[in-house]
């Protein structure tokens, strides 16, 4: 082991090897063509999936690739081709693509399947960096992916090349997400449990409580039947309804504050006569980010839930989002 590189010489390593990288990435744009746009034509007129398969460091990319375009609104999975001849090919059916990949075109487990593949009539796009391969011949879309040189020193690891093909990976998946129309609410459905798939779409109805949960007491009850709402609730208010349940009002512990500061008395006090009549609520279609946006700009922790007739059919406060992750 070399002790002798300094701090300085160690990051100028570092710094050559990203520059080399960017220098392969620069190849593609310039060679991004017709080719490209027949690669996407395959793919928006597959009535099946991309099927994606790579051997070794092409894999590994050849997986994120995958996952990209299956995320983005074109179905797809990884195969590997190792295991394809031993059976996994079966994963391909007639109405999918397959995209390969394989720097140098002559890896032995791709071109052991490509014949099964030709013999289903699956087309086949190739990401290669050489023009002339095994690979690229039989495919019937090839991508040329090839760099001026790797980032390794010793030019075998590869680096430089697998970047070029994860970055054109990335370039096809977003001309198809754009291809396709795809919006922000399609990425949040193929992320449900993502910060973008909580934001839209969770609704108030997912969060909300319901039932005997929903604080309410009527008009004409006491002060203290609603303190003893508010807390058995734990929701820091109560609704005020009247005999369809229509919100008259809200209660909270500003209004408790104010009822306090004028000495009301807790048995003879109507719950009409302390309760805030312009009441902030939400209806359950409404999204839970609205909701939170709603509490923030009101400077409040809790809401009602009302239907189109201003009935109370639920509640939901600060910690109920927080617990669906919404905030």
């Amino acid at each position: 082991m070399n002790r002798d590189y300094s701090d300085e010489a160690l990051v100028d390593l570092g710094r050559q090897a990203l520059d080399i990288e960017i220098e392969g990435l620069r190849a593609q744009g310039a060679r991004l063509g017709a080719e490209f746009a027949r690669a996407c034509r395959v793919c928006l007129d597959c009535r099946g999936r991309i099927v994606v398969t790579g051997m070794g460091k092409s894999g590994h990319v050849g997986g994120k690739i995958a996952a990209t375009l299956a995320s983005t609104g074109t179905p797809a999975f990884f195969m590997h081709p190792g295991e394809a001849s031993h059976g996994d090919i079966g994963m391909i059916t007639r109405d999918d693509a397959v995209l390969a990949l394989s720097n140098s075109g002559e890896t032995d487990e791709i071109l052991t399947i490509v014949p099964a593949i030709k013999r289903l009539g699956s087309p086949l796009i190739a990401f290669t960096g050489n023009s002339n391969s095994t690979l690229a011949r039989a495919a019937t879309v090839h991508l040329d992916i090839g760099v001026p040189g790797e980032a390794c020193p010793l030019n075998l690891a590869p680096t430089a090349s697998t970047t070029a093909a994860l970055a054109v990976g990335d370039a096809l998946a977003v001309a198809l997400l754009k291809a396709r129309g795809f919006t922000e609410e399609d990425f949040a459905r193929s992320h449900p449990a993502g910060n973008l798939g909580r934001r839209l779409l969770l609704h108030v109805k997912d969060v909300m409580r319901t039932g005997s949960d929903v604080p309410m007491v009527r008009e004409f009850a006491p002060l203290a039947e609603g303190l003893m709402e508010v807390t058995r609730k734990g929701l820091g208010m109560t609704a005020i309804v009247d005999e369809t349940n229509r919100v008259l009002g809200v209660f909270t512990d500003g209004d408790l504050r104010r009822a306090l500061d004028r000495a009301a008395d807790l048995r003879t006090t109507r719950m009409d006569q302390v309760m805030t009549r312009r009441a902030k609520t939400v209806t359950a279609a409404l999204l839970a980010a609205e909701a939170v946006h709603i509490m923030e700009v009101n400077r409040i922790t809790s809401l009602l839930v009302v239907d189109a007739d201003d009935r109370a059919v639920g509640a939901l406060n600060v910690h109920d989002l927080m617990r669906a992750g919404v905030v």
